[in-house]
């Protein structure tokens, strides 16, 4: 499930979910939320599991803000999180899909703990180091990020799994199947490089700095945060 507006941003962040996922285009069913929302007809038991990709929307913006499409997204998840999460079926939200997410498990949603576009050392929990997606990780790992908006408080009844120094809630988990990251697990240099120029308008940077932040992001590779994409797919695809 992809919420990004541009093609070609959708385009590379579906092809890097393929990548580092291990999975083919004909293994998954893609839609662009962005144009209808979710589809009234859903059938969740035709599906291993469920990506949700970022996108520019923000849900801590204010409600007579938003577009009506965000609106329907937002309604849309909420219906969707209804089955998810009693039935403990296997999602992986990631940024706009960490926010949706912790949302709806009733947590704040601000701008106090925003991230610059970048990559950002972070620590695996106690929790987190024997859960099946990040068991065998070192203790702190890198990851690209970048967002204006977070989770506020680790949601009641969710798992916290990766920490970092500028943003508390960075990974967690409701029940055994159900996981959520601040951070972008399909990120790469090229992805990032390609939003950095799609988004400079967005408020995430000063437009000045996108040059800089460009070269910040190719001199780091992020294998464990991908491995986690990599982990999910492997674990729910059956």
């Amino acid at each position: 499930m992809q919420l990004r507006p541009e093609d070609d941003t959708s385009d590379n962040e579906f092809a890097a979910i393929l990548k580092y996922g291990g999975l083919d285009a004909r293994d998954v069913h893609r839609l662009r939320l962005e144009k209808n929302g979710i589809p009234d007809e859903l059938e969740l038991d035709q599906y291993s599991g469920i990506i949700v990709g970022g996108s520019p929307f923000d849900i801590s913006t204010p409600m007579q803000d938003k577009s009506a499409i965000q609106k329907k997204i937002e309604e849309d998840f909420n219906r969707l999180f209804d089955v998810i999460v009693p039935n403990d079926i296997p999602f992986l939200g990631a940024c706009s899909g960490n926010g949706l997410l912790g949302t709806y498990l009733g947590t704040s949603i601000s701008t106090r703990y925003g991230e610059a576009v970048g990559c950002v050392k972070l620590d695996i929990t106690g929790a987190g180091k024997v859960d099946p997606l990040l068991s065998g990780f070192p203790d702190t790992i890198t990851v690209l990020s970048g967002h204006k908006e977070a989770c506020d408080t680790v949601p009641d009844g969710a798992v916290l799994l990766m920490t970092g120094n500028a943003c508390p809630v960075q990974m967690f988990r409701v029940g055994s199947n159900v996981y959520a990251t601040q951070f972008h697990p399909e990120g790469d240099s090229d992805g990032f490089t390609l939003r950095i120029h799609a988004y400079k308008h967005h408020g995430y940077f000063e437009p000045h700095e996108a040059d800089c932040l460009i070269g910040a992001v190719c001199e780091e590779e992020t294998p464990y945060a991908q491995e986690i994409l990599r982990r999910f797919v492997h674990t729910f695809s059956g």
